[in-house]
């Protein structure tokens, strides 16, 4: 998980936060070992704003990827962020309760990355899925 937690906090140096300062990055692993990355980017009426979490996904989906293993989030402030609400409804859309999701916690005392991992599933349980719509 290490390795993605290093893409995700290269990328979220890209993030355009302007208004929360708050800069977030994810990278996701495909089936096929792609890691596609994403950035948040803030929108002024912030309802417009996307996560970092949903770049990857849409990156991903739109260059065919519909499998994926694993996902790690991190925030410039090193706080285990995890997949706001909405992140996981939509990591629900295209990913089984068993992806893991790694949450970058900052650094031991050697330099490596402390992570928290969770399953999808323990983050959204009883996720909504198609089954509602039929």
């Amino acid at each position: 998980m290490n390795d993605l937690v290093e893409r995700a906090r290269e990328i979220q140096r890209t993030a355009h936060v302007p208004y929360s300062e708050y800069r977030v990055g994810a990278a996701l692993e495909t089936a096929d070992g792609t890691v596609v990355t994403g950035c948040n980017l803030e929108n002024v009426n912030f309802s417009n704003s996307l996560h970092a979490e949903e770049v990857a996904i849409a990156e991903a989906v739109k260059n065919g990827h519909r499998e994926f293993t694993r996902l790690a989030v991190s925030s410039d402030r090193r706080d285990g962020v995890t997949p706001c609400g909405m992140c996981r409804q939509t990591l629900a859309e295209f990913c089984e309760a068993d992806l893991v999701v790694g949450c970058d916690e900052g650094d031991d005392e050697s330099g490596e990355p402390i992570v928290a991992e969770y399953t999808l599933g323990e983050l959204l349980p009883a996720a909504m899925n198609q089954e509602y719509l039929e």
